[in-house]
């Protein structure tokens, strides 16, 4: 007889006699398995210790993860409010500065006295100098020294008898550093006769 015409009810019973068989031949298997004695096979022992083992490393695997994505959050966020720090310092020196410009203006439109509106701008220029200083920005020395291109951008060629060769004779840009980082290089004439 084939699966399509039994019974229903039959069919039922084949299958609870297949269940019932797999049953039995589980149990057997796990008789075989634990010695006569009744202890636990050292296998399955080793097995749950392993598996313990990695569920242990597992849960740590994701602390540290969990624990380095918070470490790398806080750096960002720490770098970012060192960067707003920084610039807030950098600004504030120059906005003396700019203070200073905007009186020199007004000052111009009152008074049209060619002395005190240089006056005026020299006492500025210092004024810009000195927030440079404080910020621990340095010109780069370059007239009359010898051409150095880490500091220094040639930007034209010229000859000058009382200068050598590689020598700078003009400079047409100044270049600033700040320890032994170059801001801005040096625009500079080299001399080559």
């Amino acid at each position: 007889m084939n699966e399509e015409t039994k019974d229903p009810k039959q069919q039922a019973a084949e299958m609870s006699a297949d269940k019932a068989e797999a049953a039995k031949a589980t149990e057997a298997e796990k008789k075989n398995a634990e010695p006569a004695d009744g202890t636990p096979d050292p296998k399955d022992q080793t097995i749950s210790k392993q598996q313990k083992e990695i569920d242990e490393l597992s849960n740590r695997l994701l602390r540290l993860q969990a624990d380095f994505d918070n470490f790398r959050k806080r750096n960002t966020e720490e770098r970012e409010r060192l960067g707003r720090f920084v610039t807030a310092s950098v600004v504030r020196e120059f906005l003396k500065v700019l203070d200073n410009f905007e009186r020199a203006e007004a000052s111009v439109e009152q008074n049209h006295d060619a002395e005190s509106i240089l006056k005026g701008m020299a006492m500025i220029h210092k004024q810009f100098e000195k927030a440079l200083e404080t910020l621990h920005i340095e010109e780069i020395p370059a007239e009359g020294k010898p051409f150095d291109p880490q500091v220094h951008e040639a930007v034209m060629q010229g000859s000058n008898p009382d200068l050598p060769d590689d020598s700078i004779d003009m400079v047409l840009e100044k270049g600033y550093r700040i320890g032994d980082d170059v801001i801005r290089h040096s625009k500079v004439r080299v001399v080559h006769n």
